[in-house]
């Protein structure tokens, strides 16, 4: 398990710096353009064609991988490499006719999706958004192949290319500060380009060559079966997401960016650990189920389970308690003052308790997919979207913002518990908890090292504090910093001392 440790190590410091690069990004945007018309016809158009087609593209995705394998498994890799080949033809051939309709229609769908836009802000979004839709092309390939290079094992260098396109899009937004604005979107165009160059070769490397074919016919059926339910699950997703915001726009000045500030955190910590955890993991679920090896698979679900509570609890638990601290440490400066940072530390804290739930549901879906298993997480999806809604409608009088974002996390642990009852109801070979006694001793440990982290969080903030030539953000920093190295300490000594062998991995993660 240590090249895995290492691989998932190295994608976590690589996924930081993409993060840090976006952040970059976004920097110089603001610097160049400000607020003005441009930053939003810019920001529009980047993300109307997600809203419309990303549903199609990530059924596409997630059904592809169980049924390669499958593939694989039985018929060869030069099976699995045609039928990778049809993948990526049917995928292009949607994207392309996504674009197409996409770019003749620019200008009522900007109307629709951004109503307040009249003038030069609405010319220069539809001009902007054609270029977008034309990016849908290369995107679609591009994920067929990561999944691929997945598969193969090959998890960094997909990721390196994620460089290659937002590097460009950087050059793009310098370019246009010199030369003229409509240079803007081209850089995700070109950057989305460049990147399934990159990929390409990369594919080539790992034995796969794409090979036109007008025969998609098996792909599409194969595909499609898979990718419905995935499709619809989407769908409802995102229903569920516009239902939050329209509940919050109608709140007080703020609460739907401090919403957004809120789980663009939860994100964060996520991406650097979860989604890391996961991504490894599933191709090898897909093969373990092709291979029909269940003892195997039951080894990877269940170390993953106990991987992800090991880190998502004390993570979950940390944020709740440093919820105000870690928000005004990340945020408040400029314009975002401590008004913004009490708004946004109230969403924080309740989006956090869901944090550990979303963890388990993207490994559970995952385990469901490589079971070809597409319905039941569509179900207990929506279900859960259900569940969202109505406690958003009953939450949001009593608690405004923050009783949105606690909607969101019981609606999570709603999915997760449906999730874990149907998987042990629907495929009793599979075993996603082996020791139920493991689970309470990882769960009492993350309860004591966050607990005696916070008096250590205290002295060091009243010592700082004393001494005048430190600023409020360093005694935040430094007493943060403090809070977590003594709980880490802990925690690493319970986990040891409950000989939690999962432990190792954590281990082989930081040498």
């Amino acid at each position: 398990m240590r090249p895995a440790a290492k691989t998932a190590a190295m994608m976590a410091v690589l996924t930081l710096g993409m993060k840090i690069l976006g952040f970059l990004r976004e920097v110089f945007m603001a610097g160049f353009f400000g607020t003005s018309y441009i930053v939003d016809a810019y920001v529009m158009a980047s993300v109307i064609p997600g809203i419309i087609f990303a549903g199609i593209f990530t059924s596409v995705g997630a059904s592809y991988m169980p049924i390669f394998s499958k593939i694989v498994e039985d018929r060869g890799i030069d099976e699995g490499n045609r039928f990778t080949s049809e993948a990526i033809t049917l995928a292009s051939f949607i994207a392309l006719i996504a674009a197409a309709v996409g770019t003749v229609f620019a200008q009522p769908v900007v109307s629709i999706f951004a109503r307040g836009f009249v003038g030069e802000t609405a010319e220069l979004t539809v001009f902007y958004l054609r270029i977008t839709f034309s990016y849908l092309i290369f995107t679609a390939a591009t994920g067929l192949l990561e999944s691929y290079l997945q598969y193969k094992g090959t998890f960094l260098k997909p990721v390196l290319t994620g460089y290659l396109q937002s590097g460009f899009v950087l050059v793009a937004i310098i370019i246009s500060a010199f030369y003229s604005h409509y240079f803007l979107a081209f850089g995700l165009l070109i950057g989305s380009i460049l990147r399934l160059v990159a990929l390409t070769f990369v594919a080539k490397g790992r034995g796969f060559s794409y090979r036109p074919t007008r025969h998609i016919g098996s792909a599409a059926r194969e595909i499609t079966v898979l990718a419905i339910p995935v499709f619809i699950g989407s769908t409802v997703n995102q229903i569920n997401s516009f239902v939050d915001k329209m509940l919050a726009s109608g709140l007080d000045e703020g609460s739907v960016s401090a919403l957004n500030y809120g789980y663009l955190l939860i994100n964060m910590i996520t991406a650097l650990t979860i989604t890391v955890i996961v991504t490894i993991i599933y191709p090898r679920l897909t093969q373990f189920l092709a291979a029909e090896d269940y003892g195997r698979f039951n080894d990877s679900i269940s170390t993953g389970m106990n991987i992800i509570l090991i880190i998502g609890l004390p993570c979950s638990l940390g944020a709740m308690l440093y919820s105000h601290p870690a928000v005004q440490l990340v945020y408040e400066r400029g314009v975002f003052d401590s008004a913004s940072t009490d708004l946004t530390a109230g969403a924080f804290f309740y989006y956090a308790i869901g944090l550990t739930f979303i963890a388990v549901n993207a490994l559970l879906v995952k385990a469901f997919y490589a079971m070809q298993d597409m319905k039941t997480p569509v179900i207990c999806g929506a279900i859960g979207a259900v569940t969202n809604i109505v406690l958003n409608l009953l939450l949001v009088g009593p608690m405004a913002h923050r009783g949105l974002a606690l909607a969101t996390s019981i609606a999570a642990i709603v999915n997760a518990t449906m999730l874990y009852y149907w998987i042990r109801k629907k495929y009793p070979k599979v075993q996603v908890v082996r020791e139920k006694a493991k689970i309470w001793k990882i769960t009492f440990s993350a309860f004591i090292c966050v607990g005696i982290s916070w008096p250590v969080y205290k002295g060091i903030g009243a010592i700082a504090a004393s001494t005048s030539a430190l600023s409020s953000t360093v005694t935040t920093l430094l007493s943060l910093f403090g809070a977590v190295a003594a709980a880490a300490v802990v925690y690493l000594i319970l986990l040891k001392f409950f000989r939690i062998q999962e432990l190792s991995l954590l281990r082989d993660l930081i040498k």
